[in-house]
Formats: C-alpha cells, sequence, structure tokens
C-alpha cells in the first residue's frame, strides 16, 4: 500500500493541499474547524509529517530548548524539585504540537543567550530557574534585542522583557495565610526571600500581607526570615525564629522545601506541627504528601503550566500575539495546619 500523501488528505478534507500543508504545522491562517477536520483525515490515513522535508522548507528545527538555570540544592542536580515536575507536562505539550524537546542545563556564567535559537539548534528557549532574578535581567533584554524567541517561567512585572508565564502567587499567598487565620492562628511568620531578586516570592510574601490586612493585623519583621528554596535554609530560619524569641504560631513558607526545612526544625525543637505551630508550603511538590505530618501547600498546576508555556512560545514563532498569563492556583489542606 502506498504511503498516503498531503493531496490525499486534501482530496478527502476537501481542501486544498497548501491549506493541508498550514493545517498540519499548526498555522494561524487556518481555521480550527478545518485544522481539526484536516488531522481527523491525516490520523485516519495514518498520514505522519516527514520532519526533515519540512524543516527544509521552513528553515525550521521543530525543535524547542529546555533551558535550567543553576539553583542551590543539597545535591548535583543543582534543579530545583519544582522545575523537575514540569518536565513532562513541556515534553508531552510538545510532543502534541510536532515538536521536540532538547533540554539543558545552563550556568549563568554562560554564553547560553546565543548558543541556541541563533545555532538553529532550536526555534525558540524555554527558560526555568529561581535563582537571583537581577543576574540574568540583562540577558532577557539581550534575547529582545537580537530578536531570539524565549518564554519564561516566573513573576511577571511591567516592562519586563519577553513573555512570561507565572502562577497566582498573590492570591495563593492569601489563600494560605487566609487559612490559617481560620484555624485561629494570629502570630503568622513569613519565610522566604521579599526582595526583588525573587519576584515570586515577593508576591507571595504580599498575598501574605493582603490576607493580615483583613484580618486586621500587619506582617511583623520579628517573624519573617529571608531564604532560598532548601530545606536547609528553611531550618536556618527556624532556628533563627526560635533564638529571637518571636512567639508564632503558625508559618507561611515561600516553597515546600522551606517548609519542610521549617517542620524538621520544629520537631528538633521539640515543638508539635500543627499544635503548637501550623506550618504552610508552597508547589504542592510531589513528595510534600509523604512528610509528617503531611504538607498542606499552594498546588501551582503543573499540565496547564507546562501547556501555557509551549502555548506561548509557538504562538510567538507564529508571530501571533503571545502575552503574560497566570496560571491559577489551589490550596491543598493536609495535617501541617489542621482543618
Amino acid at each position: 500500500m502506498e504511503k498516503p500523501t498531503s493531496f490525499d488528505i486534501a482530496q478527502a478534507a476537501g481542501v486544498s493541499q497548501p491549506t493541508v500543508s498550514r493545517a498540519l504545522r499548526g498555522s494561524p491562517l487556518v481555521s480550527e474547524a478545518t485544522r481539526a477536520r484536516v488531522e481527523a483525515v491525516a490520523k485516519r490515513l495514518n498520514y505522519t509529517v516527514d520532519k526533515n522535508a519540512s524543516n527544509l522548507r521552513t528553515h525550521r528545527s521543530k525543535t524547542l530548548a529546555l533551558l535550567f538555570f543553576e539553583d542551590p540544592t543539597p545535591d548535583d542536580s543543582r534543579i530545583n524539585p519544582f522545575y523537575l515536575s514540569m518536565i513532562g507536562s513541556i515534553t508531552r505539550s510538545c510532543t502534541a504540537r510536532g515538536y521536540d524537546l532538547l533540554v539543558s542545563f545552563q550556568q549563568m556564567a554562560a554564553d547560553w543567550h546565543v548558543d541556541f535559537e541563533d545555532s538553529r539548534k532550536a526555534d525558540g528557549l524555554l527558560l526555568l530557574g529561581y535563582g537571583d532574578y537581577r543576574t540574568y535581567r540583562a540577558r532577557l533584554d539581550q534575547l529582545v534585542a537580537q530578536g531570539t524567541h524565549f518564554v519564561r517561567w516566573g513573576a511577571a512585572r511591567p516592562g519586563q522583557p519577553g513573555t512570561t508565564i507565572g502562577c497566582d502567587n498573590v492570591q495563593g499567598g492569601s489563600d494560605a495565610v487566609r487559612h490559617l487565620l481560620a484555624q485561629g492562628r494570629r502570630r503568622i511568620g513569613f519565610i522566604g526571600i521579599i526582595s526583588d531578586e525573587a519576584p515570586e516570592f515577593q508576591d507571595r510574601h504580599l498575598g501574605y500581607a493582603i490576607a493580615l490586612a483583613e484580618a486586621g493585623l500587619a506582617p511583623d519583621a520579628l517573624v519573617q526570615v529571608d531564604s532560598i528554596p532548601t530545606v536547609e535554609a528553611g531550618e536556618a530560619a527556624v532556628a533563627e525564629l526560635l533564638a529571637r524569641d518571636a512567639g508564632f504560631d503558625a508559618l507561611f513558607c515561600a516553597s515546600d522545601l522551606i517548609a519542610i526545612g521549617a517542620m524538621r526544625a520544629l520537631q528538633a525543637a521539640g515543638k508539635t506541627v500543627p499544635g503548637d505551630v501550623a506550618v504552610v508550603g508552597f508547589d504542592d511538590l510531589p513528595f510534600s504528601r509523604w512528610t509528617t505530618p503531611a504538607l498542606t501547600t499552594v498546588s501551582q498546576n503543573f499540565n496547564r503550566a507546562g501547556a501555557a508555556l509551549v502555548d506561548a512560545l509557538l504562538a510567538q514563532l507564529r508571530a501571533a500575539p503571545a502575552p503574560d498569563a497566570i496560571v491559577p492556583t489551589a490550596l491543598v489542606v493536609r495535617g501541617s495546619c489542621g482543618g
């Protein structure tokens, strides 16, 4: 049996061969109804796109590059576990849209900003990583100046270069603290950096402050400690709070890793969780449900996040609008704060 061609699809779908080509490569010139009809016929005929021929015609690699930035971790991975949780969604989204995914680890000192799209290794970049936003802001400006297609995961800010997809950090922070307040907690501490080097943590702190204000309370510097997102940093932050004799009855931690470290330090000091101190994290990492007690946390929707990143980048490649977007969060209540 001869291999079906795009002309066979065109005849069966009742469209022209150029329309088939546009539909199968996701061109915005084709309506959703026509694209769906063409894709259904292609599937029925077991038609597969010749990627090499298509790439030669479009001068595209049909590959996206996912770049991780170095992050402080206790092991050699140097990758925050939150981003590892997103890989599956990003990979599935690329596959569903006919793209391969190149995953690479980047150090801030390297010339990662010229290594990919310029050399035709990838059509565009997906940028993941906490780190200090101030240290790579200049690199983002350079990507814009040289016309590189890229989308980053993070907190959107006015005038920020490129397209940013992020979760609703402010809402997530507010939901976490409102729940603690509903449990009767009034002396709620915050652990996490609140400077512009970590805008996501800064937004979570803003949500924390909003919820306190609704209850007639205000943030108190005595119960706030800066912390990077590691278990060890969370332990150190709680040790500092205990040394201050701050008298807190709850902690909102800017990441699950910080929260896990905080619970370990509290328990080592003879405090019960949630009896003496309730704890809420942020991220809903897969292992957060297996801590003792299980961690109450703010969930970021990994599937929606990955799909939103890929779709925004592909929109850029089609010269379509790709505005900043926010993925909603949800509070997941477990044992670490009761209720």
